[in-house]
């Protein structure tokens, strides 16, 4: 199956660097995450059609002989446009439906203002990391939620692998030594390199922090990924999407995802 959409080409990249499965069966791509289960986006399956009025509980059924462990249920859509047939019927089955705007740059705008008050580096060492998942779990308020912490932790020891191989960075804020703002870069060499998590403390933000790391963290892609298109994808609803723009990204498709959280089914 040949993936149109660069959002999730990028995010194929990504599950492939952080060691996921990837199954063809023609009609979608099963991809699969064993080291981190509970990552709904790691453990889904990609449609390369739109399913029409009265398909989504087959694909239900199809996700649930591939996951049958799963509690959830996560479909993604390989078109570009951002519509979805049958919205209404595939609510009623207990599915959230997000529709992510997709954006690229080749150079980057330097932000309005400096973050003078943030050290703005690359993680190093144990406590850096550590520090991901505090943030992490701050920004999320999931410090009670231990399937949540065990994802987190999941997550930052694949990402770490990651900058450990050399396939990109992670970088953050520090205010007073503690990491306020982070977020990753990574490539696998063939020219596109794509954003994750970019994510400010609740307490620091409208401080520049995200515009000053985002800058940086790009520019250093630019440079030492050899990079020719840095890939963002935003929630369009959500402030930051502004940032990016003024940083120099430009919209240039939707990204649609359907999943179904534990207990949601109806």
């Amino acid at each position: 199956m040949e993936v149109t959409s660069l959002g999730y080409r990028t995010d194929l990249m990504m599950r492939r660097l952080g060691g996921s499965q990837v199954s063809d069966r023609g009609s979608h791509l099963v991809v699969r995450t064993p080291a981190n289960p509970h990552y709904w986006w790691g453990n889904y399956l990609l449609l390369r059609e739109r399913p029409q009025v009265g398909e989504w509980p087959g694909w239900v059924a199809e996700f649930a002989r591939e996951f049958p462990q799963a509690a959830h249920v996560a479909l993604g859509l390989d078109n570009v446009d951002g519509e979805i047939e049958d919205g209404a019927g595939l609510a009623a089955l207990g599915f959230e439906i997000l529709v992510d705007t997709v954006m690229t740059a080749t150079a980057l705008v330097p932000p309005a203002g400096p973050a003078d008050h943030a050290e703005i580096r690359a993680l190093r060492g144990d406590d850096d990391w550590a520090q991901l998942v505090r943030l992490r779990l701050a920004l999320h308020g999931a410090g009670d939620n231990p399937a949540f912490a065990e994802f987190a932790a999941r997550k930052a020891a694949e990402y770490r692998s990651g900058v450990e191989a050399g396939h990109g960075a992670w970088f953050g804020a520090f205010v007073h030594g503690e990491m306020r703002c982070g977020a990753g870069l990574f490539s696998d060499g063939l020219g596109v390199a794509r954003f994750q998590n970019v994510e400010t403390h609740p307490d620091f933000r409208r401080q520049g922090l995200a515009s000053a790391l985002v800058h940086r963290l790009g520019c250093w892609g630019l440079d030492r990924l050899e990079a020719e298109k840095l890939v963002m994808v935003a929630d369009p609803g959500y402030h930051a999407i502004r940032l990016y723009r003024a940083l120099g990204f430009r919209d240039v498709e939707h990204q649609v995802q359907a999943q179904r959280p534990p207990g949601a089914e109806k």
